[in-house]
């Protein structure tokens, strides 16, 4: 019942992703922080991280790991959803961007997600108020305290992720060598992404099974809504015209995908995913991310369009950054562009080799 969606707020992605691709020796493991303190004061007494890794550290002379490599899920995702043939199958394989011979891959399920602390375990709707700031402070207690990793090579992130990445090279930059955001502003959540957001818990909350989040069966009216707007902020138009040309292909196609995916997620486990974004904000700080940056996004994404002129503006204050906007076209995923490494693997590598 609580299954994540594979890609963040790419519900089409996921629904027509081919089964998981062989990954060489993934090790799971979890790690607990005792009295985590959140960035509003709110307490757990323990907060566990689950984490999956690929591949083995390589030290230097003075015992420092140099090859680790930090990936970071989206919004309602895990670590595994890295697995997937369009992301591990272009990547990790020997001689490939980020084959997992060479490099020490590390894959967090953050806050509130997959088998990490949520409020599903018990707490509910008294789980702490969690935000970015929060995820990103635990990503990184665990790579330095449990993993002994000083200095990432890489951070790459989608969506969620992708703002986790902005975060990181602001707030720990020396604790990380490159970054790749993929899929997403560095500007508050405002707009229509802070809408359609607000209109899914809205939407759950609203359900009078939902009973202010102590429900005894899923509050299936608000979810439908929820992955409703999940279904249209994560597609390309150019796709579904192409793929659904007639009203009955269309409309077959929701009907079996709310079937398969609207009970997915917990109910108060998706409000507390999309409302952690509230306190995103990094554009004050962008002149302070010094890391090389190759930040992609594409142009048939819902969520962040090109229009804004955001990109532009943050660009002039980024000069280490390198920005790249996917074109629109029946291939590209819409939002999900950002976990099929066919379109940005070959960037990737020239992030890489500098």
């Amino acid at each position: 019942m609580r299954k994540f969606l594979i890609a963040s707020l790419a519900l089409l992605s996921a629904i027509h992703t081919p089964a998981k691709a062989e990954v060489a020796s993934p090790a799971e493991a979890d790690t607990v922080f005792a009295n985590f303190t959140f960035a509003n004061g709110e307490r757990l007494p323990e907060l566990k991280i689950h984490y999956t890794t690929l591949g083995t550290p390589k030290r230097d002379a003075k015992g420092n790991v140099t090859n680790a490599v930090m990936i970071l899920h989206g919004t309602g995702g895990t670590g595994h959803q890295f697995f997937q043939p369009q992301f591990a199958g272009e990547l990790f394989d020997p001689g490939q961007v980020l084959d997992t011979t060479k490099y020490f891959i590390i894959l967090p399920d953050n806050i509130g997600h997959g088998k990490s602390t949520k409020p599903s375990d018990g707490l509910r709707m008294a789980f702490p108020k969690y935000d970015y700031a929060d995820m990103i402070a635990a990503q990184h207690r665990l790579v330095t305290e449990k993993l002994g990793v000083k200095r990432l090579k890489l951070i790459l992130g989608t969506s969620m992720g992708c703002m986790h990445a902005f975060m990181w090279g602001a707030t720990y930059p020396d604790a990380v060598e490159k970054l790749a955001p993929f899929a997403c502003l560095p500007v508050e959540i405002a707009g229509q992404n802070r809408m359609w957001r607000k209109l899914s818990m809205d939407a759950i909350k609203a359900d009078p099974t939902w009973n202010n989040g102590n429900y005894t069966a899923p509050p299936l009216a608000g979810l439908r809504t929820a992955a409703s707007l999940n279904l249209i902020a994560g597609a390309n138009p150019l796709a579904l015209q192409a793929q659904y040309p007639t009203r009955a292909a269309a409309e077959a196609f929701t009907d079996e995908a709310f079937a398969r995916i609207v009970t997915r997620n917990d109910a108060n486990d998706i409000i507390y995913q999309l409302d952690s974004s509230r306190n995103y904000n990094p554009w004050p700080t962008l002149e302070s991310i010094k890391a090389p940056t190759l930040w992609i996004n594409s142009a048939d994404d819902f969520i962040n369009p090109p229009n804004y002129g955001i990109t532009e503006t943050a660009m002039k204050r980024m000069p280490t950054t390198k920005f790249i906007l996917i074109p629109a076209s029946t291939e590209t995923k819409g939002h999900g562009t950002h976990s099929w490494a066919k379109f940005w693997k070959e960037e990737l590598a020239k992030l890489l080799a500098q």
